[in-house]
């Protein structure tokens, strides 16, 4: 009897996702792709499709990993103006890489969450002063939620700030998570060790004066160049770290404008093929990555079927 295609759910994916497992397997997935990239990972440059009458975007982001044995692709659509649904969508088809078999459509929606909020741990833990006190999340949406979930797992922090153009969601995220809502940007960031940007930003939100010396900066709400959360003269004081070079430097919007360089990929730092500099204020700028993706939907499949 043929195997059936496995469609898993989002609240599957919420039963059997968890950042202790997934966190590992992306630190070794992005050490891995920045040695191995177009030789056992192969991703190639994900396709952008503007929906300009909507302000939306679908995003199309496929990989081959050759050593996790499967296919997959990412279809991601990103409305920033959706009232009473989600901004952002998503699905990961996952075909075997053995006979091209289509395995599972996945709900994409918490991968992309918690992959990113557990990318985003991954290079505070290399990137950072060693034991951070105070985080600050600017923005309060899905991904605001994600990375406080992921952080206050992974480091002991004594105060948690967060802001959001949003009042209401602010004082939502505030009230469901302890986090201390600020009045402003500045109040948040000015003695943060951790500083999270997750808006979609088009004006610049985080100030050079504002952040203090060996701050580390997550820049993730972004993902197009269109976008800026962070000022031009911030990025360019700051010792930039990327997950692959040419695609940070095809869609950031914070390099874009800024023209700064990118001193290395977090995948580099993680392999002691580039140094992190613990005492200066540093960024990562998180555009995401297929084989994110690609890992976190074979951990998935894996943990429903048992399989791969």
């Amino acid at each position: 009897m043929a195997e059936t295609v496995r469609f898993v759910s989002a609240e599957e994916v919420t039963k059997v996702l968890t950042y202790q497992h997934l966190i590992p397997v992306l630190e070794d997935a992005l050490k891995q792709y920045s040695s191995t990239k177009n030789v056992k990972i192969i991703q190639p440059s994900k396709t952008l499709i503007e929906v300009k009458e909507n302000n939306g975007l679908c995003l199309v982001m496929p990989c081959y990993s050759a050593a996790d044995n499967i296919i997959a692709t990412k279809l991601v659509t990103v409305f920033p103006q959706n009232k009473d649904i989600p901004s952002h969508d998503a699905a990961i088809v996952v075909f075997s890489s053995t006979n091209g078999k289509l395995l599972s459509v996945i709900d994409g929606k918490v991968i992309t969450a918690m992959r990113t909020a557990a990318v985003t741990v991954i290079a505070t833990k290399y990137l950072s002063v060693p034991e951070p006190k105070v985080l600050a999340i600017i923005g309060s949406g899905v991904q605001a939620r994600s990375h406080f979930a992921a952080f206050t797992r992974a480091f002991k922090f004594s105060q948690v700030n967060v802001w959001s153009r949003n009042n209401a969601n602010a004082k939502m995220f505030g009230d469901d998570t302890g986090a201390k809502v600020c009045g402003t940007v500045e109040e948040a960031v000015k003695d943060a060790d951790i500083i999270v940007t997750a808006t979609a930003s088009k004006q610049p939100l985080l100030m050079k004066d504002w952040v203090k010396a060996g701050a580390h900066i997550n820049a993730v709400g972004a993902p197009i160049g269109e976008c800026q959360e962070v000022d031009s003269e911030l990025t360019r004081s700051s010792i930039v770290y990327v997950e692959d070079y040419d695609m940070a430097y095809k869609y950031s919007g914070e390099l874009g404008a800024s023209k700064a360089k990118v001193f290395g990929e977090i995948g580099e730092v993680i392999a002691g093929q580039k140094q992190s500099f613990r005492n200066k204020i540093t960024m990562f700028i998180s555009l995401g990555m297929a084989i994110e993706d690609c890992v976190s939907a074979k951990l998935v499949y894996k943990n429903i079927t048992n399989n791969l």
